[in-house]
C-alpha cells in the first residue's frame, strides 16, 4: 500500500506544477499556521468550526510543504486540494463573487474569484493520479525501497508465505 501511495515516473514534468502551488501554499499557509487563534476567530465568524479552521491551516502549508518537496505528495496534494476546493466554493462561489480574481484591485477586500482556486485544485489533481515525478521524496523513497527488495533474500518453501 505504501509502495503504491509513493509510486511514481522518473518524468521532470510534475516538478514545475508542484514548485509554484507548493510555494505559494506553503506562503498563504505560513500566515494561519503562526497566527492560527487569528485564524481560528476569522473562521469562527464565518461559521466555520476551530477544528476545520485547524485542518484549513494545516492543509495549506504542511500540504504546500509536501507537494514543494514531493514528500508523500498524494496525501499532500489531497490537502491542499480540498482545502482549495472548501475555499472556492464557501468563500467565492457561494457569495456570487464569479470566476475572475481582482486583478485591478476594482473589487471590495476578498471579493474576488475562484480562479486561482480552480488551478490549485487542478494541479493537485494532477499530483494525486500521477505522482511526483522525478527529483521529489517520493522517487528517492521508491529507488530505497526497491534496492532493499532486490537485495533481500528470497524465502522458497516457507510456510508464512503460503508455499
Amino acid at each position: 500500500m505504501f509502495k503504491r501511495l509513493i509510486a511514481t515516473s522518473n518524468s521532470m514534468g510534475m516538478l514545475w506544477a508542484r514548485i509554484p502551488l507548493g510555494i505559494i501554499m506553503v506562503q498563504h499557509g505560513y500566515g494561519k499556521v503562526m497566527g492560527l487563534p487569528n485564524f481560528i476567530q476569522f473562521c469562527d465568524n464565518l461559521g466555520i468550526p476551530p477544528f476545520l479552521a485547524v485542518c484549513a491551516a494545516c492543509g495549506e502549508f504542511f500540504g504546500g510543504l509536501g507537494v514543494l518537496l514531493g514528500g508523500l505528495t498524494r496525501i499532500a496534494a489531497f490537502g491542499v486540494g480540498c482545502t482549495m476546493a472548501v475555499a472556492a466554493i464557501t468563500r467565492h462561489m457561494l457569495p456570487g463573487y464569479g470566476f475572475v480574481m481582482n486583478y485591478h484591485g476594482t473589487l471590495p477586500y476578498a471579493t474576488e474569484g475562484y480562479e486561482f482556486h480552480s488551478v490549485a485544485v487542478g494541479i493537485s489533481l494532477t499530483l494525486m493520479f500521477l505522482g511526483a515525478g522525478a527529483w521529489s521524496l517520493d522517487n528517492v523513497l521508491s529507488r530505497i525501497l526497491a534496492k532493499r527488495k532486490a537485495q533481500s533474500p528470497v524465502l522458497q518453501g516457507s510456510p508464512a508465505l503460503g508455499d
